[in-house]
């Protein structure tokens, strides 16, 4: 899709037994997330970006529990982690640039889930076991 970002990487699943194939829509949408990825690559000085989830099935989505609304379900969302930064200093990194993400939510501390839309929103929050919250 775009030198560091394949098509297998963004639609990779522990859930085997689901298909996780995106139709035409999707991967058009896969391709512009793999493009802003690429950027994100780009601001984080070339650290390695390490997908955990990206495009997600019905089935798949409903399986890891997740909304219907994901925009992972559109192939719009991307779960990653970046070796030697924490989630919170990629988000930090990421909200400070001009990039046009729609969300950015650090999830439990462990990930960083970024959104892109046609319509970016920028919105940053916070995700864990005390619940959803504006990034601080």
């Amino acid at each position: 899709m775009t030198p560091h970002f394949t098509l297998a990487e963004l639609t990779v699943t522990s859930h085997r037994q689901f298909d996780n194939t995106p139709n035409e829509t999707e991967l058009a949408n896969l391709q512009k997330l793999a493009e802003f990825l690429e950027q994100v690559k780009t601001l984080l000085d070339g650290k390695p970006i390490m997908i955990n989830s990206a495009f997600r099935s019905k089935q798949v989505n409903d399986s890891v529990g997740s909304k219907d609304t994901s925009q992972h379900r559109l192939g719009y969302a991307a779960d990653f982690k970046v070796p030697g930064m924490t989630p919170d200093q990629v988000v930090r990194a990421i909200i400070a640039s001009d990039l046009q993400f729609d969300q950015i939510i650090r999830e439990f501390d462990a990930w960083t889930h970024i959104s892109i839309s046609p319509y970016p929103r920028r919105q940053a929050l916070i995700i864990d076991r005390a619940g959803t919250r504006p990034f601080a």
